[in-house]
């Protein structure tokens, strides 16, 4: 494959906001002058530990030490290779890319085909919504209450009835058999290939950057023996354990209002948006999980309480059974979770069909706490008319109350079930307490398992005796020696990163010439004054990234970490000071051996006048750069 041209890869990395790649995944907020941070996408945390740096292009987590540029996360994230994450955001900001022989761009391959593939589908499927055939997807679209306007706004299309009118479409457009198997728009059977979706509505289904991965599908004729609702299949792009239909459109409102409602289908979500409750998603033929939750939590931004998620559940057996089933990952949210159930078990899109948009808002803000559903869920199993029901009702719902977060609910909802139970309050109190020493107990024993064989190996400790170790501990900030050479020098190399390329070569120059006195900030030293042009953004990262080992990963942080200003111009003018102090720090230590020099020579000797003439220098030097200040 033809390689891309070096300048155009620097041009569209520069033409680019890494701010506006990672902020479509993940929630940012800011985090000091210049720099931002979320819930690290590389990890799972409750506290946010990954910074971006647009000025600088990079990003690094303090948590997990993943780090790099722009086409580096889209990598990691999207599994492309260079060329391909080159592409795609060269494609986003229409720049056309050349190639080292000259030649027109090469054939695309892989995940981008993949993605093209499924874009295309989507655009088929939409146009087929108008032939004559689609009268029954359009009666079922309209009978929910989606007229044409909703359709085109949520990318609903229809899929004919016949065995290839997808494939003969996109095969006239480029696409192989090989191709639109590996995207899932086409099923291999005994006879051969044939159209995977037929005779139904299709939902696109988009990741969170909007590009389309997937289609949903719902059956339409009495005739179709499939099943009612049929997905994509696993794909290299669709993995529905981390699908949320309708996050393209709702991740903008759930980051600003930290809030998300959690539906069952597609319709749902189109009801909700259409009424107005523009944070609802849904999971794509699976139950609602782990990953889910972790996707949601980096978009929302989840690192307090004040956050909302509010699940939406048909009463019936089914909804009950998911409810639990939510319940049990509840405590990997930090905001508070909630449930709303619709009277008369209407889901959002009858409620909305049958009472109006207004009926489906009030339903969400009639949400009730989720332990208190489920409390209520355990409690439905048992005959609190006999001593046995309320005792054992009473040891499945004590755990739920001794696992509410907010300490302070936990006195009121003891009580709450002791008067559901019609039991002494001590009595459900000493219930509650003992199902908590249970759970910390069961946590003490999962967190110590760590430590035994098959854990997680403990760092190296640092080498004493001049020899590599067997494995390196990775430098930080936070094991930099709490010194003030060790501050001024981290602060200065730290502004230097962040802000070099707005600052001046000529009142950096001499301070990054000076050797620093902690090794591995020395370290890093050296490679940002190998750079030979500080002027361009992107060049700090190739700085850092050029650091060696082990002290690669403490020029990332100083890169990213929050420098102590709060503006811009303020950090220049601090920067450019911390360099003059550097210097002036040289110009002292130099004034101290010359001091103790003169006392071993005579004051008359030529020697004498030449250090008396180096000391008034370097006072005069000193002078201005103090003045300078």
């Amino acid at each position: 494959m033809a390689r891309i041209a070096q300048a155009d890869v620097e041009e569209v990395k520069a033409r680019t906001n890494i701010a506006d790649i990672v902020g479509e995944r993940v929630a940012l907020k800011s985090a000091g002058v210049g720099s931002l941070k979320g819930l690290c996408p590389f990890h799972d945390e409750r506290s946010p530990s990954f910074h971006v740096r647009p000025q600088v292009g990079y990003y690094h987590c303090f948590g997990c030490g993943e780090s790099g540029d722009v086409y580096s996360f889209l990598r990691a994230m999207d599994h492309l290779s260079f060329s391909e994450a080159v592409e795609r955001l060269a494609g986003r900001i229409g720049y056309a890319l050349h190639y080292e022989d000259g030649g027109a761009a090469p054939e695309t391959s892989g995940r981008t085909r993949l993605y093209q593939a499924n874009t295309a589908a989507a655009e088929w499927f939409r146009s087929q919504l108008a032939i004559p055939e689609a009268d029954a997807a359009r009666r079922f679209l309209g009978e929910r209450g989606f007229d044409a306007g909703a359709a085109a706004a949520f990318g609903v299309g229809y899929a004919p009835k016949g065995w290839n009118g997808a494939r003969d479409a996109l095969k006239s457009q480029g696409y192989t058999d090989d191709e639109l198997l590996a995207a899932g728009i086409l099923s291999q059977g005994q006879r051969g290939v044939y159209d995977r979706f037929r005779g139904r509505v299709i939902w696109p289904i988009r990741d969170v950057t909007g590009q389309t991965i997937g289609f949903g599908a719902r059956r339409l004729y009495d005739d179709d023996k499939g099943p009612k609702y049929l997905n994509t299949p696993e794909t290299p792009i669709y993995k529905k354990a981390q699908v949320l239909y309708g996050l393209d459109l709702a991740k903008k409102n759930i980051s600003r209002e930290h809030r998300v409602v959690v539906v069952e289908g597609y319709t749902d979500v189109m009801a909700c948006h259409l009424a107005g409750v523009e944070t609802a998603i849904a999971s794509c033929g699976t139950a609602f999980g782990s990953d889910h939750i972790t996707v949601l939590r980096r978009v929302m931004g989840d690192d307090s309480a004040s956050g909302e998620v509010v699940f939406t559940f048909d009463p019936d057996a089914a909804g009950q059974k998911a409810a639990l089933r939510a319940f049990g990952d509840e405590k990997r949210f930090a905001a508070q979770t909630y449930v709303a159930v619709a009277p008369d078990g209407l889901d959002p899109c009858d409620l909305r069909l049958n009472k109006g948009d207004a009926a489906v808002r009030a339903l969400m803000d009639a949400k009730a706490p989720m332990f208190e559903f489920v409390i209520d869920q355990r409690l439905a199993g048992f005959d609190l008319a006999t001593v046995e029901g309320r005792v054992g009702a009473l040891r499945a719902a004590a755990p739920i109350v001794s696992d509410i977060r907010d300490t302070s609910l936990r006195p009121g909802y003891t009580r709450v079930l002791a008067r559901k139970l019609g039991l002494d309050l001590a009595e459900v109190r000493s219930a509650v307490e003992r199902a908590g020493r249970m759970s910390r107990a069961a946590d003490a024993r999962a967190e110590g398992s760590a430590d035994r064989p098959g854990g997680p190996p403990a760092p190296a400790e640092s080498p004493t005796d001049g020899h590599e170790p067997a494995t390196v501990v990775r430098a930080t900030i936070a094991a930099l020696p709490r010194t003030a050479d060790a501050a001024l020098e981290r602060d200065a190399l730290m502004g230097i990163l962040q802000y070099g390329h707005l600052i001046d070569a000529g009142e950096i120059d001499e301070a990054l010439a000076l050797p620093m006195q902690i090794a591995a900030l020395d370290a890093v030293r050296q490679s940002v004054q190998a750079q030979p042009d500080r002027s361009r953004i992107g060049w700090a990262s190739t700085a850092v990234e050029s650091v060696r080992e082990p002290y690669r990963s403490l020029g990332v942080e100083l890169l990213t970490a929050s420098f102590p200003a709060l503006t811009e111009a303020e950090a220049l003018a601090s920067t450019r000071g911390l360099a003059r102090k550097l210097r002036i720090r040289a110009l002292e230590r130099e004034k101290s051996e010359l001091l103790g020099a003169i006392q071993r020579v005579p004051p008359d000797s030529e020697d004498g006048r030449t250090v008396r003439l180096r000391l008034r220098d370097l006072d005069a030097r000193r002078r201005a750069l103090a003045e300078g200040a």
